[in-house]
Parts: C-alpha cells; structure tokens; sequence
C-alpha cells in the first residue's frame, strides 16, 4: 500500500509540474516554421502576463518584425501601427505604438541577453514597455539589467533566424517585413 501511494505522489507531482510549465510555453507562428518560447514568469510575472492576454487575444497576429538588426535583433509587437491586417497599419510609424493598455513598470532581473533571448522593447523611459519585444540573434551583454528578459526560444531558431533583415543604415527598418503569423499559449 506504501508504495502505490508513493508511486500515486510522484505521477501527481510529474503531472502537475508538466501542466505548469506547459502554461508557460507560447508557440510563435512564422513564414519558415514554429517557434517554441518558455515565458519567465518567476522573473517577469507582469510582463508575461502581457504578452499571454495580448498573445491569446490575437493581438500579435499579423504584426510585423519592424526593425530587425542582422546580428543583434528581431523587433516586433506594435499592435497598433505594425498589425499588417488592420486599418491602422503603417510601416513608417510601426514601432512607436502598443497596446491601449498601461505601460508596465520594469522587472529588470539578472537572466541575460543571450542568443534566442526574448526582451521588452521600451522608450529611455525604464517604465515605458508595453507590447513590443525583441529576440536576440546573438548575444547581448550591454543590455543586461536595462531591459525586462521575460523569456527564451527552446525550439525553432533556425527560424526566427530567417526573419528579414532591414537597412543597416535606417536602424533595422524594414520593407516588406515578415511578420507573427499568430502567437499563442501550447
């Protein structure tokens, strides 16, 4: 009897830590294929609480990766300017949006900007994040601790890889931009 209650405790610890971490695991929809990202919410809990309402609401979906900097990042999110589908898309004013939500206050915390790194985009206000975000190419040091990391690509680089790169000399702005064909919770 001990031991099938043992064997009961640990099937319900394996089944419950599955369902735990399964709640913090998003899939990113692009051109080239499925991306998989674990979200931070032990280090982010507001902002991943963000981009989840905005993710499963479909407010990422169709939104282009604006400003993407070859070796460095991928930049997205702009759900009012940048949403490709929508009456108040504009290419030139993506990336000065967000959401008609409040500004987050910022949880810097000490996960660093390595390569598949997803971060928050903000203005030089460090409580001005709000719905775009970034995924790092490479590694990025200098921005550790200066922006909110909230998550990391655990499955399909190769794919955030093949995102369309912009002018080097315009800041990474991008014509004729990929974008998120949608983001959702698995």
């Amino acid at each position: 009897m001990d031991r099938f209650f043992i064997k009961l405790l640990i099937f319900f610890f394996l089944l419950t830590n599955q369902s735990i971490s399964e709640e913090n695991i998003m899939i990113l929809k692009l051109k080239d294929g499925d991306v998989k990202i674990e979200l931070f919410e032990d280090v982010a809990p507001n902002h991943v609480k963000r981009i989840k309402e905005l993710a499963n609401s479909g407010q990422y979906d169709n939104v282009v990766f604006h400003r993407v900097i070859d070796g460095f990042m991928a930049q997205t999110g702009d759900v009012k300017f940048g949403n490709s589908n929508s009456k108040d898309f504009n290419l030139r004013m993506a990336g000065m949006g967000g959401s008609d939500m409040p500004d987050l206050q910022q949880e810097f915390n000490n996960l660093p900007h390595d390569r598949g790194t997803l971060s928050m985009a903000r203005s030089s206000d460090p409580n001005s994040a709000n719905s775009q975000f970034f995924i790092c190419f490479k590694p990025a040091p200098f921005l550790d601790r200066q922006y909110t990391v909230f998550g990391k690509v655990i499955e399909g680089m190769e794919f955030v890889d093949k995102i369309k790169r912009g002018d080097e000399k315009n800041n990474g702005s991008v014509t004729d931009p990929d974008k998120i064909i949608s983001f959702k919770s698995l």
